[in-house]
């Protein structure tokens, strides 16, 4: 009668059977800190007076955030960071232009069914597309997980979400989660693991399930989890760095809620400013001018995204300022190798280093007062990419088709 999180928990805290609500010590599988946290989690656990971590093995730190360093500051901090990695003797190390931790992870083969993975990064609940148990920490958690490689946790109640049918064309994962996210709302899923089921998310690609699961934070959720399954298997072949076992719900495990959902008649989504789930069918949204589409991130960098925006950008002129960062160099690689950089390139598109870019208003694309952009992260909160501007959010596809004719726009007017 146990979910997947509740068997996950069972497993990490060493215990027969744990129950939600339940509070446990578990043990980390893995932990990861990038370079907006890292700094933090180092500078508390100094603060502890440890001297080593608990395995430098099981620590993976990816920069990704500020990347290439964009001020003198951040140059500083991030050299303090990676001279404290060398004494760690911590390896996990993935430096400028490596791509963005929670596309990393997976491609570095942590991400295993039934481990327990911890984050200093609230979208680490991604990893559940892998039917990992995953879910973000502050920097000060994290420095006790490095110091220990034990947390505290509330073992979480569980939702189920099944979702059937097929998506139409041009409608894509992200659409299908804003669309869920809508619904339910930016705290429909308050602290609860989300499991997803169902025919439709059985069909989606591995980047798909991680787009659905990347989102989940943005409902409330602890965590997003879609069962593994052969393609989980697949993708995680030559890739996983230790053996795994596979965990699945069983048949009479109790959901508090249960929701279903159907993809046939959904047409793409866009949540307008200043909510995630502000959402609305693309058909609702009244002409809209951009003056920047943006496609990248954890949420929408990986190459099927890429290939979504060139299908539609190729023969193309954008109209407006866009920047596509892929979310890795493989994937970068990748997109070289399939011919899918210069098409984009060929449209009037920059392209930027492998990493979050303008996402979270760091830098490589930030908007100015008044500005609107569309893009496919997973935030669209006031002042997340500047001071001032708008987001309005949606798939590639729908982003791609926007540069074109500088407003908001379907993809399958294009």
């Amino acid at each position: 009668m146990s979910t997947i999180s509740e068997k996950i928990f069972s497993r990490a805290a060493g215990t027969e059977e744990v129950k939600a609500n339940e509070f446990v010590i578990a043990n980390v599988d893995y932990a990861m800190a990038h370079d907006g946290t890292s700094i933090l989690a180092v500078r508390s656990f100094r603060e502890m007076e440890i001297k080593n971590v608990w395995n430098p093995d099981r620590i993976v730190i990816p920069f990704d955030h500020l990347t290439p360093a964009n001020t003198d500051t951040t140059a500083a901090l991030q050299h303090d960071t990676r001279e404290w990695i060398k004494q760690q003797n911590i390896k996990n190390f993935f430096d400028v232009g490596e791509g963005i931790c929670h596309q990393l992870l997976p491609e570095k083969g942590f991400t295993l069914p039934g481990k327990l993975v911890v984050g200093a990064d609230s979208h680490t609940c991604t990893y559940g597309a892998f039917g990992a148990f995953g879910t973000g920490v502050g920097a000060t958690d994290m420095s006790e997980i490095f110091a220990s490689g034990k947390l505290w946790f509330r073992v979480p109640e569980s939702i189920k979400i099944t979702v059937r049918g097929k998506l139409p064309r041009h409608v894509f994962a992200k659409d299908l989660t804003l669309k869920i996210i809508g619904t339910l709302g930016v705290a429909g899923a308050t602290y609860k693991a989300a499991e997803f089921y169902g025919d439709t998310i059985e069909d989606l690609t591995i980047s798909g399930r991680m787009t659905l699961c990347n989102m989940a934070i943005e409902m409330g959720a602890k965590a997003g989890i879609v069962p593994p399954d052969k393609k989980t298997f697949d993708y995680l072949e030559g890739r996983s760095v230790e053996e795994y076992e596979p965990l699945y719900a069983d048949e009479d495990a109790s959901y508090t809620k249960q929701y279903n959902f159907y993809a046939d008649e959904l047409e793409p989504q866009i949540a307008c400013p200043h909510n995630v789930d502000n959402v609305h069918n693309i058909s609702d949204i009244p002409a809209t001018r951009i003056d920047q589409a943006f496609i990248g991130t954890c949420t929408n960098g990986r190459l099927e995204d890429l290939e979504a925006a060139a299908s539609i950008l190729g023969g193309e002129k954008v109209a407006v300022r866009t920047i596509v960062v892929p979310a890795s160099r493989e994937v970068l690689l990748e997109a070289v190798r399939k011919g899918v950089i210069e098409t984009l390139l060929e449209a009037g598109v920059t392209v930027g280093p492998p990493g979050c870019g303008p996402c979270l208003g760091g830098h490589m694309g930030v908007i100015g007062k008044d500005e609107v952009c569309i893009s496919t992260a997973n935030r669209n909160f006031k002042g997340r990419m500047g001071t001032g501007g708008s987001i309005y959010l949606a798939s590639p596809a729908t982003a791609a088709a926007s540069a074109i004719t500088g407003e908001i726009t379907n993809p399958a007017d294009i």
